[in-house]
C-alpha cells in the first residue's frame, strides 16, 4: 500500500504497524518472561493476552463501522471550514502538534467525566503493564464522544483524511509507551511522553490518579498541571477492580454500573446527571482483586 492510499484510507494504518508492533511484543516477553529481566508485572500471561487482543479487535472493527458515518459528518463540517489548508511538511507538523493538543483534553476528559471514563476504563483495568496493554482499546469510544474532539480540526480546515490519519498515528505511536523495559529516555523526559510517564498515568497510586494525559507531547501536562514525575513504584490498574478476562465484561461493566447508578429508583435530575457526568469516583481497594489472584496462582505454577 502506498502512501496516498494509507491517507485515502486512513482507518487501515493500525494494521499496517501491526508487524512492527508484534516484533517488539515478542522481544519484551524475551527478555521479561525468558529472560527474567523485567518486574513480574511486566510478564505476558496467556489469558489476559487473550483479552487484549479481544479488545483491540473489537475497537478496531467498530472504528471501521462507526467510521462510515463520523467521516460523514466530518466531510459536512469540512464543508464549513475555516481555511484551505494545503498539506505539506509544515502543515503536516501543525496539525500533529493541534491534534496532540486535543487528546490532551480528549484524555483528560476521559477521566473526568465518567460517561467518557465508561468507555477508558477498559484501557486502565489491567493490573500490568507490558506492550500488549496498548491492544486495550474500547469499542464503545465512538458512543463516548471521542470523534467530537477531532472536530475542530476539521472546521479550522484540515482534511478529514488528514485528521484520522494524525488521530490513528498518535495512538499508534502511544503503543511504544506501554513498557517497563525503558526506565528513562533522558532529556527527551521533558518534552516527549515516555514509558516512564505512561507507567505514571496507569497508576493507582494517590498521588498517580488523574496524571500524565500527554499522547505525544508531555508538555501539555507540565503547561496544564497534571504532570508527576515517577517516583514511587507504579501499582497498576483501577481502585474498582473489574476482574475477568472476559472483554466483553471489561468493555461493558463500568456501564452498567454507571447505568444503574442514574436509573436507581427516588433520584433527582441532579442525581442521574451526576452519575452520567461526574468525575468518577475512587477508592482504596481492601483486598487482592481476582486478577491478582490469578497472576500470583501462575506465577506459582511457574515456580
Amino acid at each position: 500500500m502506498d502512501f496516498n492510499s494509507l491517507i485515502a484510507h486512513p482507518e487501515v494504518l493500525l494494521l499496517v504497524l501491526a508487524p512492527v508492533f508484534f516484533i517488539c511484543i515478542l522481544l519484551e516477553w524475551y527478555v521479561g518472561d525468558r529472560q527474567n529481566k523485567l518486574p513480574v508485572n511486566a510478564r505476558y500471561h496467556l489469558p489476559e493476552v487473550l483479552c487484549n487482543f479481544g479488545l483491540a479487535a473489537m475497537h478496531q472493527l467498530t472504528d471501521i463501522l462507526t467510521g462510515l458515518l463520523i467521516a460523514k459528518l466530518y466531510l459536512m463540517f469540512f464543508g464549513w471550514r475555516l481555511f484551505d489548508i494545503e498539506m505539506n511538511v509544515g502543515s503536516f507538523i501543525a496539525l500533529m502538534v493541534a491534534q496532540d493538543f486535543c487528546y490532551y483534553w480528549f484524555h483528560r476528559a476521559s477521566h473526568r467525566i465518567r460517561w467518557m471514563w465508561a468507555a477508558h476504563v477498559a484501557h486502565h483495568s489491567s493490573e500490568n503493564m507490558n506492550f500488549s496493554t496498548a491492544f486495550r482499546q474500547s469499542l464503545m469510544y465512538p458512543l463516548a464522544g471521542m470523534w467530537l474532539f477531532w472536530l475542530p480540526l476539521v472546521i479550522v480546515g484540515f482534511d478529514p483524511n488528514w485528521v484520522v490519519f494524525v488521530v490513528l498515528l498518535n495512538l499508534g505511536l502511544q503503543f511504544f509507551v506501554h513498557t517497563q523495559a525503558v526506565k528513562s529516555l533522558g532529556m527527551l523526559e521533558w518534552v516527549i511522553n515516555t514509558p516512564s510517564h505512561h507507567r505514571v498515568h496507569h497508576g493507582r497510586n494517590p498521588q498517580y490518579i488523574d496524571k500524565n494525559y500527554a499522547g505525544i507531547l508531555i508538555i501539555w501536562d507540565r503547561l496544564f498541571g497534571t504532570f508527576e514525575k515517577e517516583v514511587e513504584t507504579v501499582q497498576y490498574g483501577i481502585t474498582k477492580p473489574i476482574n475477568s478476562f472476559n472483554p466483553l465484561v471489561v468493555t461493558f461493566t463500568e456501564w452498567r454500573d454507571m447505568l444503574a447508578e442514574c436509573f436507581a429508583a427516588n433520584r433527582t435530575l441532579s442525581q442521574r446527571l451526576s452519575a452520567l457526568f461526574a468525575p468518577p469516583k475512587t477508592q482504596k481497594p481492601e483486598i487482592p482483586s481476582q486478577v491478582e489472584l490469578t497472576h500470583t496462582q501462575v506465577i506459582k505454577d511457574k515456580s
